[in-house]
């Protein structure tokens, strides 16, 4: 179908406004024992034919390593609350094999563990947050791992990590307390996991001299019971509370395919990811009426695309292809999140390596970088900026039932005083053209592609990747065009 005639859009920023700058923890990941993400993914072990250093796969960490991760959730999503900490430490040839019940029904050796992770997340200068097990494990075991982590006096716990390699301790600065406790993490009622919530982070305690982020398993969706029970009686005990919002084009039982979908599931898809704005809203209301100060953040713990999984692909290993459609629905995410910095101050993308939205996808030897990593390596700039009030007007995109707007915009300073702006189309057809009251000289990167579900493949890791993209003038204003379907950021000088 041929393109549309170019539709005009304009944007106002005001450059005397100003919010709490956008954390690096907003670019963060999250990495489960589910399907491939660890094991493949980012273990392979030190025998393996796939080079490796120390069993990290030496491809996917040099991907990673480009990408500078501030931050890793792990291990879990649901398993951490079937996790036991000690199944992870000691000799590999010693750990005990155990089912991972919730991803497969398939054996879980243990051979990436604490230590493992650990190091992986100091290899790629990222921050570990661990996630504890508030579903199956007493409260003590819980405080127990965290010394043993991070523990520098000759405690029993403490000489165990030495004794098992790590002589000086880590430094574990976000532990949460459970995962869904809401579902798989024991399937909790709001008022009991609060109360929960109390006891286990009672018990989970910082060295002195260091501290650690607590945060509490929150709600899922627009469960705003679940955030109005943590904050009414939890939130003393806590330093951040989570959510979890995945977007599908259809239900959670049929969510339709990766690829090769319509303008239909394009537009739904789009859509669904415009609903973190409704929910990260409505989350933080709640939180403002009882702590109006601001102490507590809000952590999206998990978010991303979730579709059905590949034909073929083993079942529960929730593998999917990853299309210039995930790129969008990274940027408007991560747009969202730069509007609600006051409350928002880490999210973690689902998942890093193999599982959901991945930012990198293996195949034995081979390794290819989505669309949604070259997104996230796109918006690296913005981190620490600043965001700025920015008016948009636009048309509205509509495709059958869903009305969208057509460009989506987000504009911050960084420290070295540069504007960073990105411009998201989200029509799969209509061009855009932006007129702005932005001066000076805008470059920087566009992703796009000829078709909605444009994607790299194994036989064609290349085919979707950032070009180089400026902006035009008009009468010393920045205008910006737009093909459809396309994702800019650039920086003005």
């Amino acid at each position: 179908m041929a393109q549309q005639t170019v539709q005009d859009a304009r944007v106002e920023v005001d450059f005397d406004s100003a919010a709490p700058r956008i954390e690096p923890e907003v670019q963060g990941h999250f990495a489960e024992h589910l399907g491939r993400g660890i094991y493949e993914g980012v273990w392979v072990g030190e025998d393996s034919a796939i080079p490796n250093t120390d069993g990290f796969r030496n491809d996917v960490l040099a991907a990673l390593q480009r990408l500078e991760i501030p931050v890793v959730r792990w291990p879990g999503g649901c398993f951490a609350d079937e996790y036991d900490w000690r199944d992870g430490i000691g000799p590999r040839e010693e750990r005990p094999a155990r089912i991972n019940t919730h991803w497969g029904w398939v054996i879980e050796d243990n051979a990436f563990g604490t230590h493992e992770f650990l190091n992986y997340s100091e290899a790629l200068g990222a921050k570990p947050y661990v996630a504890g097990n508030m579903g199956s494990l007493p409260a003590i075991e819980m405080g127990r791992w965290l010394e043993y982590m991070t523990g520098d006096l000759p405690t029993e716990l403490a000489e165990m990590r030495r004794a098992n390699g790590r002589e000086e301790p880590w430094d574990v600065p976000y532990f949460g307390v459970g995962n869904e406790s809401w579902g798989c993490g024991g399937n909790m009622r709001p008022q009991y996991s609060a109360d929960l919530h109390r006891r286990y982070s009672t018990f989970l305690k910082a060295p002195p001299g260091k501290s650690v982020v607590k945060v509490a398993t929150g709600a899922n969706i627009d469960d705003y019971d679940f955030t109005e029970a943590l904050m009414r009686d939890a939130r003393h005990t806590m330093d951040a509370v989570s959510i979890h919002y995945y977007t599908f084009p259809g239900s959670w039982e049929d969510k339709g395919p990766a690829t090769g979908f319509g303008r239909d599931q394009w537009a739904s898809t789009l859509k669904h990811a415009l609903r973190m704005d409704e929910l990260v809203t409505n989350h933080v209301a709640i939180m403002d009426r009882y702590d109006p100060e601001g102490r507590v953040a809000l952590y999206v713990d998990e978010w991303g695309t979730w579709y059905d999984s590949e034909p073929g692909s083993t079942p529960g290993f929730l593998y999917q292809q990853n299309s210039l459609r995930d790129a969008h629905v990274a940027a408007l995410t991560l747009n969202i999140f730069h509007r609600h910095t006051r409350r928002v101050k880490m999210a973690n993308i689902a998942q890093m390596v193999n599982v959901l939205q991945a930012s990198i996808l293996t195949d034995g030897e081979q390794m290819l970088l989505t669309p949604t990593y070259h997104v996230l390596e796109m918006y690296k700039p913005f981190r620490n900026a600043v965001p700025l009030d920015t008016q948009v007007e636009t048309p509205r995109y509509v495709e059958g039932e869903y009305e969208l707007p057509l460009v989506d915009v987000s504009v911050a300073r960084g420290a070295d005083g540069k504007l960073v702006v990105s411009l998201v189309n989200l029509s799969p057809e209509t061009p855009a053209r932006v007129a702005t009251n932005l001066e000076g000289s805008a470059t920087g990167r566009i992703i796009t592609g000829p078709a909605m579900d444009t994607h790299n493949t194994f036989d064609n890791p290349e085919t979707i990747r950032p070009a180089a993209y400026s902006a035009e003038e008009d009468g010393g204003r920045l205008v910006f065009d737009l093909p459809a379907k396309s994702v800019v950021v650039v920086t003005i000088d």
